[in-house]
């Protein structure tokens, strides 16, 4: 009989933890509003404008997508293309593209990152973070250098960063 009820017992933590686990089937996320996303890429694009750069500016959701694309008017037809995927790069990755730069390089373990559709390892894809949450990701394209596209995506976050602050 000690047996059995061992067997029973088994059997309904068994049931009950699954239950615990779909205790909480859904989740709550942050996103930016469009007039935030505009306000950052708006900022970045001041920043490359004053530095002498015509760029494009891309800003996308916490899951890659867009949100946000502001062409300067001489910026090569190719940035709006390259700054979508190099914020995409960012949010889909949850790394800054600069940062994939070493780890993804020919011969090393993660270069494979390289080949996947849509990935664009470049400077330039930078995170926008609230309250320690991925909200989305800035992508600049058109300043001579990603590390110059990385100042611009900076400084757009940097204008918004009050507004998301919580």
């Amino acid at each position: 009989m000690k047996s059995f009820a061992k067997i029973l017992l088994a059997g309904l933590v068994c049931l009950v933890a699954p239950l615990q686990a779909d205790e909480h089937a859904l989740f709550t996320t942050q996103s930016l509003t469009p007039e935030t996303a505009l306000k950052a890429a708006t900022a970045a694009l001041d920043k490359c404008r004053a530095d002498g750069f015509q760029v494009a500016v891309a800003v996308v959701d916490r899951m890659g997508n867009m949100q946000v694309m502001i062409r300067d008017r001489f910026a090569g037809a190719h940035t709006p293309d390259t700054a979508r995927r190099k914020a995409w790069t960012a949010t889909s990755f949850r790394t800054n593209t600069t940062d994939l730069l070493d780890v993804t390089a020919p011969g090393k373990p993660q270069s494979g990152v390289r080949e996947i559709t849509g990935a664009l390892v470049l400077g330039g894809g930078v995170l926008i973070e609230a309250g320690g949450s991925l909200v989305g990701a800035i992508g600049v394209s058109g300043a001579p250098g990603g590390e110059l596209d990385d100042i611009c995506a900076e400084a757009g976050i940097a204008a918004i960063e009050e507004d998301i602050a919580f």
